[in-house]
């Protein structure tokens, strides 16, 4: 399970075998550590005592710290999750050859499939409630995937050479997506377009700070593969920018975000903002449904896996992939 601690004030201690969290001198809740996965402190004033430090990075339970926007500021882990460099060697000579622009152009036939499925599996609920609007979207569909084909014919020796392309493919594809969700939004909530850091709208900030949770999540998965997190291959290297987790959540965005943002939007439930920021409340039941959705199970090869396993299971393929042990296919989210 994950744990969440959204409440200011809160305190994380160990009792025998149990996380106890408490707010002043109350227990809020005791968790058996064998059954955590996570834990994710959304807010400012929380501390936690060095024997839960120790117990979760022993066991392997990492704690994540995400800021009132969403972006995660820190990561408590064990060290010895990147204790083996084989992989990280490889990922490395990878960005230097042919290896890099499969992975990437991967990401974004991943990211532009789940962005056509997001749209029809929201455009099937307008069929007959709303004709119009409903072939509107089909026809946004078709100009999206159009783009697949353009990407399929993209080659070339290292990423270097092909990456202004690929984001050109990738950003027309996005364009396209984010005006069919402001369609399907229209006339329910206010929502201009995307817009990124610094978004003061209801919708926008979601998105960020769901996104931000998905980033916490990508990056100790990538740890736990043995791979690099700030060595990506579609975005580009920057000091302090975790380019191979930006890169796979491309593929996550929209199956665990958007679909989770826009299902709250679709039924009513307010998005509330206050002086630019997402209101405590707010912020607890986005977390509340992002978590949930990663824990909601999708079709993968026959079978029926939670989207937080299949995250792990693509970075072992990302992994794999770089040092020549299988190919690497993007996760394909159903509609």
């Amino acid at each position: 399970m994950e744990v969440v601690i959204a409440n200011y004030g809160s305190f994380l201690g160990k009792s025998s075998e149990r996380l106890v969290v408490k707010e002043g001198k109350k227990v809020v809740a005791e968790v058996p550590f064998p059954d955590i996965e996570q834990v994710n402190i959304l807010t400012n004033g929380a501390s936690l005592s060095t024997d839960v430090i120790r117990e979760c990075t022993e066991r392997g339970i990492q704690i994540n710290f995400l800021s009132s926007s969403g972006r995660p500021y820190a990561k408590l882990t064990s060290p010895n999750l990147t204790a083996t460099v084989i992989t990280r060697r490889e990922q490395i000579f990878a960005y230097r050859d042919e290896r890099g622009v499969t992975l990437a152009k991967a990401f974004i036939e991943g990211k532009i499939k789940n962005q056509v499925n997001v749209l029809k599996y929201f455009a099937k609920y307008r069929k007959t409630a709303d004709p119009a609007l409903f072939g509107q979207i089909l026809d946004m569909i078709k100009a999206v995937e159009e783009h697949l084909a353009e990407l399929s014919k993209i080659t070339g020796p290292a990423i270097d050479e092909v990456r202004g392309q690929l984001l050109s493919v990738e950003g027309r594809a996005a364009n396209l997506y984010w005006q069919a969700i402001k369609a399907l939004t229209a006339g329910k909530v206010e929502f201009g377009g995307r817009e990124h850091r610094g978004a003061a709208d209801p919708v926008n900030s979601a998105l960020n700070y769901g996104y931000g949770i998905l980033y916490s999540r990508v990056w100790g998965a990538l740890l736990l593969a043995g791979l690099e997190p700030f060595a990506g291959f579609l975005h580009v290297d920057r000091p302090g920018k975790p380019s191979l987790v930006l890169d796979l959540v491309e593929e996550f965005r929209q199956q665990v975000v958007d679909r989770s943002i826009l299902a709250m939007v679709g039924k009513g439930a307010e998005i509330e903002v206050d002086d630019g920021k997402l209101t405590d409340a707010s912020r607890r039941e986005l977390a509340r449904r992002i978590l949930e959705r990663l824990e909601a199970p999708e079709r993968l090869e026959g079978k029926k896996v939670p989207l937080t396993a299949i995250i792990q299971r693509q970075c072992r393929r990302v992994a794999n992939f770089v040092r020549g042990e299988g190919r690497y296919k993007p996760f394909v989210g159903g509609w």
